[in-house]
């Protein structure tokens, strides 16, 4: 897989925001993305953003490719998806979601920063792809309406401190099985320990820098989640 960026455009539909278009290949899946141009980008003059937890540091990270996204996206291209409710937290630019909702799956992108619905709906148009349905999610405040799901997947979503107990906070009450791409953070054992106090067992491979790490969980340990094993 690579990632090759090409000529940077102004964007007067993106708040004055510098984007770029990017080639991505996904195996033979070929993608162009719009994506900011690089991680100095920022906006925020009513502190919309920062009131939803974003921080400044943090705003721009939705908008770029990142290798754990792209190794995701990879694994999807081949991962059995016929009758699954499947979920991807933290999208960034959702490029796992392009790939599923390419090949027919029901799956829903979601991240808590609101413009990576936005560049979502955009990539998926400009790709000729489908409509990837998008929630705008807060771990720790996710809507009382949201569904179980068959499969949850995500990539590169612990490189804070606090994400780990966020994140095992959510996905036990809302799946049996998850798949996280992690490019080796300090954070990615503690998510493990605490996915394994939930009734979780986890089996990982190394795929170049990047940890692929499943997690399931059987009926018997959890009742409130279909079981998919």
């Amino acid at each position: 897989m690579h990632a090759v960026a090409s000529a940077n455009s102004g964007s007067p539909d993106a708040g004055g925001l510098s984007l770029a278009h990017v080639d991505v290949q996904v195996f033979d899946l070929a993608f162009r993305l719009t994506t900011l141009k690089d991680r100095q980008q920022f906006a925020d003059p009513g502190g919309y953003f920062e009131s939803l937890g974003i921080s400044p540091a943090t705003w721009p990270l939705f908008g770029v490719t990142w290798s754990s996204g792209i190794t995701l996206a990879e694994l999807m291209t081949t991962e059995p998806i016929e009758g699954l409710r499947i979920l991807e937290v933290g999208c960034g630019l959702g490029l796992a979601s392009l790939v599923l909702k390419r090949r027919g799956a029901d799956i829903t992108a979601s991240d808590i920063h609101p413009m990576a619905g936005e560049f979502l709906s955009r990539n998926a148009r400009d790709n000729n792809i489908e409509p990837v349905r998008f929630l705008r999610l807060d771990w720790q405040r996710p809507p009382d309406d949201l569904p179980q799901y068959d499969l949850i997947i995500g990539s590169d979503l612990l490189y804070e401190r606090e994400q780990p107990a966020m994140l095992a906070g959510f996905v036990p009450n809302h799946t049996n099985r998850m798949i996280l791409t992690d490019p080796g953070r300090g954070q990615a054992a503690r998510f493990s320990r605490a996915m394994e106090a939930a009734g979780f067992r986890a089996e990982s491979i190394q795929r170049g820098k990047e940890r692929i790490v499943r997690y399931e969980r059987s009926i018997r340990s959890h009742t409130g989640a279909s079981d998919t094993t």
